[in-house]
């Protein structure tokens, strides 16, 4: 079994260094496919040890590689684990990661960067691999930091665009500014717990007071905020969108977003102990789903669209596990993967069809044309917006009843509305690219299906985000072995019925009203002269409740004019002018005295007259004051200097 986790951990890490030697040669197909075969051998891998921890009922495979630090009482070791927890996430990502693979072979078929976007990719992977098998928190930071600085290359890969780099940097600093509270909360495991071990660290959680384990929780959350994009550290999963579209449904919809979701499931020993901060993350949580879906509403960029969607499901697994309902939220998480992936995907053969146009009011009729990727784009949200007996609907409602299970019927109602509004914004979206009127034909665009390859390569996505729901009882009686999992079911059997059919209807009729709304012949492009686009309420969804308008206005051109100004008047009158001036200074001595080195016989026998003149008269000053230092003090002393 240790064999089969070093295939399934180290298999990115070779197709990417494999990618790498040809990052600076044309493009070359093979290298995409080897890749991807890679990227297929460690999800083979990480089948076959699901299969054994499942179904032969094995114990967690635990290894110590070699030791990575050993000082004092810190130790540390290259350790991996693969439990039922970390194999769920190892499955995700690993076939995720396979489609997305596939699929890039078609989709960067004539991108000059072809062979570098597999170095980025498989390198992503990796990093993945290490976050969610470490057995330590060191190890996870590790994996954390990695798929940020891939994050960064695969954003902003386009880099000749200045749209994508700045996207690029706006989440690698975003997250950054996160990772600093998640390093406090580290070091705070280590001072109190004397260890970065999961299983020694958890232990010790039991002896430390509520104080102590609060504060470590609320800096560990700190780290899950930025990763997961949560309020208010959330605007860089929008503009992430930047990147190719495989990169946002491999990154941003299936594994690097819901990394954060993963640090509070796998540190649930901690957060059973501190209900108050779980009570806040379900909180913000609920406030997350519903405050990003109210901006999908309004949107007009496709792509965006659907990462206001991945931000809003994160708050529902958030929500789960913020009230204790890890398992629960650890299945949303896998079954939001294979439909919010799928989504990407569809968008992604949209683009391509669509001469890389992204507003969905461009579009239109597609469906005459792109059969299959309307299909699998309705499906997918079907999944999203919950309705039975699709994944979405298994998982989601499954949050439903913890939240009503628990009485916090706040934040059920607020994720019961977020629903509504997900099966609106899904369809909405659906109805503009695929129904009405072919307002494509105005821009004298001729849009065409995507590769069988690509088709074929996401029908897995397909199959899975119509029958992942079935899955929910195995998943559960598999995952209570290691998760302090329990079912949550309402007591009265008419509610329960009430909310089912309840949640059905209201999702059913957003559905029907945004095909009324936005399926008939004859939309219009948006110009911005109707009532509705000059409404506040739609000018503040369509700006993001003008919160990036508040960062870029207040902090980030304050925090510009304050570096502008200690670089003006500080580093370059200050520091350069003090470095610059013992510089000329050393330099004009070097320039004065060159002269002593002349070669010149009579010049050097001056210099070596000077230096004994003035060798000899230290030695008699010094002589002297040897001599005299009794009457010397003296005189010194009746002058009142000493």
């Amino acid at each position: 079994m240790e064999t089969l986790l070093y295939i399934a951990l180290f298999a990115p890490l070779v197709s990417s260094m494999f990618s790498a030697l040809f990052t600076t040669t044309p493009k070359k197909t093979f290298v995409g496919v080897i890749a991807s075969l890679l990227i297929f051998t460690s999800f083979v891998s990480s089948s076959l040890l699901l299969a054994l921890i499942v179904v032969n009922g094995s114990a967690p495979v635990h290894v110590e590689m070699m030791t990575w630090m050993a000082t004092g009482d810190l130790y540390i070791p290259f350790g991996f684990i693969v439990d039922e927890v970390s194999v769920t996430m190892m499955m995700v990502v690993t076939l995720v990661s396979t489609i997305v693979h596939i699929y890039s072979i078609g989709y960067m078929d004539h991108d000059k960067g072809f062979n570098r976007f597999f170095a980025w990719l498989s390198a992503f992977v990796f990093s993945m691999m290490v976050l969610v098998m470490s057995d330590n928190y060191a190890g996870l930071f590790i994996g954390w930091e990695g798929v940020g600085l891939c994050s960064w290359g695969l954003i902003g890969f386009w880099f000749h665009k200045e749209s994508a780099t700045w996207a690029a940097n706006e989440a690698f600093i975003m997250n950054r500014i996160a990772d600093l509270g998640m390093l406090i909360g580290i070091f705070l495991v280590y001072w109190n717990t004397g260890t970065l071990q999961y299983e020694g660290a958890f232990e010790a959680f039991q002896t430390l007071d509520t104080a102590t384990l609060t504060w470590i929780g609320i800096f560990l959350f700190i780290g899950a905020m930025g990763k997961s994009a949560q309020f208010p550290l959330h605007t860089w999963l929008a503009d992430a969108m930047e990147g190719p579209t495989p990169v946002s449904a491999l990154i941003h919809a299936a594994t690097m977003v819901t990394a954060g979701v993963y640090l509070v499931i796998r540190s649930n020993e901690l957060y059973s102990l501190i209900p108050n901060v779980g009570l806040f993350i379900a909180s913000l949580g609920a406030f997350v789903a519903l405050f990003a879906a109210s901006m999908a509403l309004v949107n007009r960029d496709m792509k965006r669209i659907i990462a206001y969607s991945t931000l809003s499901q994160l708050g529902y697994m958030f929500a789960a596990a913020g009230l204790g309902a890890y398992w629960v939220a650890l299945f949303h998480l896998m079954a939001h993967a294979f439909f919010k992936a799928l989504l990407f995907l569809g968008a992604g053969n949209v683009m391509h069809a669509m001469h890389d146009e992204l507003d969905p009011f461009k579009m239109g009729g597609l469906k005459k044309v792109m059969k299959w990727t309307w299909i699998m784009m309705t499906i997918a949200s079907l999944a999203l917006a919950g309705i039975f007996p699709f994944a979405g609907f298994f998982s989601k409602d499954t949050i439903l009843e913890a939240a009503f299970a628990e009485h916090h019927f706040v934040i059920y109602g607020v994720l019961l509305f977020t629903a509504g509004l997900t099966a609106f914004y899904s369809f909405r979206l659906v109805a503009l690219i695929f129904h009405g009127e072919e307002r494509y034909k105005i821009f004298g665009i001729h849009p065409h299906e995507a590769y069988r390859f690509m088709l074929v390569a996401m029908s897995p996505l397909l199959i899975l985000a119509m029958i992942a729901g079935v899955l929910q009882e195995p998943f559960f009686h598999m995952i209570e072995e290691i998760l302090s999992a329990h079912e949550y079911h309402i007591h009265s059997h008419t509610t329960l019925w009430i909310m089912l059919v309840g949640t059905q209807v209201f999702v059913a009729l957003a559905i029907l009203y945004a095909y009324k709304k936005y399926a008939n012949a004859f939309i219009k492009v948006p110009d911005g002269t109707s009532a509705i686009e000059n409404s506040f309420a739609y000018k503040l969804l369509y700006n993001q409740y003008y919160i990036p308008y508040f960062y870029e206005e207040y902090l980030v051109k304050p925090y510009k004019e304050i570096s502008d100004m200690f670089w003006n008047k500080v580093d370059m009158k200050i520091v350069d002018a003090s470095v610059d001036g013992i510089a000329g200074i050393i330099y004009g001595t070097g320039e004065k005295t060159r002269a002593m080195q002349s070669g010149n016989l009579s010049t050097m026998l001056k210099w070596m007259v000077v230096g004994l003149v003035v060798l000899l008269s230290l030695a008699v000053v010094f002589g002297l004051a040897a001599r005299y230092s009794d009457s010397i003090t003296v005189i010194l002393s009746g002058l009142g200097v000493m």
